[in-house]
């Protein structure tokens, strides 16, 4: 695979503005989830590349990206969204290949990677201080600053839209950052890097340590140089880092995944719903921390609801992300083995419909046919458990106390819809639905660059996409002047 048009180098690290072997001389296979080929080999950066890309972002920040002006920051971040832009093409295939997904949903998270450098590029000058009365004979007024140096740490799911909502906030706010991209799926971190390098990014404003999560994302979230860790991922690897932070006092976002449900009641739009009640628990083959894999129905609409569904999922189609189908593949072989595991185990179910993997599918490629259950108890694992994969469960209701206990009932709570035309209603759920973003006749809002991101409970904490991420990635100082 021939990475030269992108000016990349994946066996290298991108530190401090260029590529530099990794300190062990050691690589990794990239293997391609379509057809299991070797795709390449990437850098298996460890603690030492960790410590020069530390040392690398703090000399930017003792440099001209410290000395920048919000205003500035703002102008390369905008010119970096267009720089993206300009590449849709190569940087979509990339990732389809790397990933696995359908190009249509790769270049869908090519647009949005530049959406957010452009949100953030037109935000970094907008984030104001406050003046707070006080006593007589003071003036008091706050500041907005960066922590420093930020590590972020994110999955091979969506690497564009991740570093996007995460590296281009914490640019924007005037931090220098380290990213630790899944060892699955880097290449478009790596290609990013080397864009916003050509825009104009000075040079250790933003470094790329590939690697294993247990060497190189290790040693950034206990690095003593980092002064805020952003990680997306699972919960098992985000207490670990929240631990590892601990140490150090450092603060943590974490955005842990969910098992997020939408809830249909028998006065809903079903023709409107239904396009978002399949695609909400497929899309990226269901490898999506706010995939909807819970659909709670009032019983009265149920047959008809689990009826069109099943319709729906017997017409999707699985295959090599270069076929730009309904799915691809799963990331890997074993992300394909957990999914298979987690079928498995709803044996017992009813099996309302299962989409298809097309004949010419490599035997290589890590493929699962998209799986809908009907009639599943609340607490069954199928509706208690992230399966990270296309498999969706119906859970009949009947009364709206019945759908908020049930919809509720998990450890997670990162997104949650109601469809309803009762406005009442909608409000009372919308106030009681633990979740960190609530959507009332439709789901996820188009991708939602502007809207805040967040979850409670097992979907973690913190908040990121919008302004909200900038605070997030900033420190407030009081400064109180006494001057009589």
């Amino acid at each position: 695979m021939s990475l030269r048009p992108l000016g990349i180098d994946p066996s290298r690290c991108f530190i401090g503005g260029a590529w530099s072997p990794p300190v062990a001389g050691d690589t990794l296979p990239l293997h391609s989830p379509s057809d299991g080929s070797e795709l390449c080999r990437i850098a298996r950066g460890q603690a030492d590349d960790v410590d020069a890309g530390v040392a690398a972002a703090h000399a930017a920040l003792s440099g001209p990206w410290g000395r920048a002006t919000a205003a500035e920051r703002g102008r390369i971040l905008y010119k970096i969204g267009q720089a993206v832009l300009e590449r849709i093409d190569e940087l979509a295939r990339l990732e389809a290949l790397d990933v696995g997904k359908p190009l249509k949903q790769a270049r869908a998270d090519v647009v949005a990677l530049a959406r957010y450098m452009e949100f953030y590029g037109g935000a970094a000058d907008k984030l104001h201080g406050e003046t707070i009365p006080y006593l007589d004979g003071y003036t008091v007024y706050t500041l907005r600053q960066p922590h420093g140096v930020t590590g972020h740490i994110i999955p091979w799911n969506y690497p564009m839209q991740i570093i996007g909502r995460s590296v281009g906030a914490a640019l924007a706010m005037g931090n220098a950052c380290v990213l630790k991209p899944a060892e699955e799926a880097c290449l478009t971190a790596l290609a990013f890097a080397e864009i916003a390098r050509a825009a104009g990014l000075p040079d250790g404003a933003l470094n790329v340590v590939p690697g294993l999560g247990a060497e190189a994302g290790a040693a950034l979230s206990g690095h003593a140089g980092v002064h805020h860790i952003s990680f997306t991922g699972s919960v098992a690897v985000g207490r670990l880092i929240q631990q590892a932070a601990g140490r150090n006092v450092v603060p943590v976002t974490l955005e842990l995944g969910g098992k997020s449900p939408q809830l249909v009641f028998d006065d809903a739009d079903l023709d409107a719903a239904m396009p978002f009640l399949v695609n909400a628990g497929v899309q990226n083959a269901g490898q999506t921390c706010s995939a909807s894999s819970r659909i709670l129905v009032q019983r009265r609409v149920y047959d008809h609801v689990v009826d069109r569904m099943a319709e729906r999922y017997a017409a999707l189609q699985a295959g090599p992300a270069l076929s730009d189908l309904d799915l691809g593949p799963l990331v890997s072989g074993r992300q394909k083995e957990i999914v298979e595991g987690f079928i498995g185990s709803g044996a017992d179910l009813e099996m309302a419909a299962q989409g298809q993997i097309v004949d010419d599918a490599p035997p290589g490629g890590a493929y699962v046919a998209p799986v809908l259950f009907a009639g599943v108890a609340p607490m069954h694992r199928l509706a208690q458990e992230e399966i990270f994969g296309p498999v969706q469960v119906i859970i009949p209701f009947d009364s709206e106390e019945e759908a908020l206990d049930i919809a509720n009932g998990t450890s997670f709570g990162l997104v949650a819809s109601v469809w309803t035309e009762n406005g009442a209603r909608q409000m009372r759920l919308a106030k009681h639905l633990r979740a960190g973003q609530v959507f009332l006749n439709n789901y996820g809002a188009g991708g939602g660059v502007e809207l805040p991101f967040g979850g409670t409970g097992l979907s973690g904490h913190g908040r990121e996409k919008g302004f909200e991420a900038l605070y997030g990635f900033s420190t407030l100082k009081t400064v109180a002047a006494l001057h009589g």
